[in-house]
């Protein structure tokens, strides 16, 4: 969970942007106006043992699936406090890192997300320490903000999170116009990520 976690009047009036798939797309073109595909890593943080923290991985196999070559956190291994270090430092210097991570918010921001071009500090909210991850940031907003995070990010619907990490995927698809054929026959493609969404 990143540290865009309070999403209060003071984080809006800092010029943070709420946004659906429209400005999505949007974001993912002008990324992709600045640099090849070949050289922009996706690193999506979270964990598959809470719904709400599951955005990431979630997002990083329905990339994967989509015919994404460089992306780091997947269902099958996540990209979380324990790994991201480690994985971080796999990224080639050369690459722009977009990073993907959930957050909580107000009730009315729910499902939105935040779209930024500068890193995220993943769990900083929660007294993480890891580092700033990302040239280009979205936070997915799953949940409302409350004094237990953690416990909220258990309780998030799945059904919000895996519907948003199918949007951000698509998203990035049709952003960055990718040529991997349907989305049908991608979502059949398992071996890569050992995943397979039943919806």
């Amino acid at each position: 969970m990143s540290k865009f976690t309070p999403m209060t009047s003071r984080t809006t009036a800092s010029g943070h942007k709420r946004s659906g798939k429209e400005a999505l797309v949007s974001f993912f073109k002008q990324i992709g106006a600045q640099h090849s595909i070949d050289k922009i890593t996706f690193i999506c943080i979270g964990t598959d043992r809470s719904t709400g923290d599951a955005l990431g991985p979630l997002t990083g196999s329905y990339l994967v699936e989509y015919g994404f070559q460089h992306v780091i956190g997947t269902l099958p291994e996540p990209c979380d406090a324990s790994t991201l270090k480690q994985m971080i430092r796999a990224i080639p210097a050369d690459h722009a890192v977009i990073a993907i991570d959930a957050c909580l918010g107000s009730s009315t921001d729910i499902g939105q997300y935040l779209c930024l071009e500068r890193p995220l500090v993943p769990a900083e909210s929660v007294k993480g320490d890891l580092p700033a991850v990302g040239h280009y940031s979205i936070a997915g907003i799953v949940n409302v903000n409350g004094p237990k995070p953690y416990s909220l990010l258990q309780m998030t619907s799945l059904h919000r999170v895996m519907n948003m990490a199918r949007e951000l995927a698509e998203a990035a698809h049709e952003g960055f116009q990718l040529l991997t054929g349907s989305a049908e026959s991608e979502m059949l493609n398992v071996c890569n990520t050992g995943f397979h969404d039943p919806c």
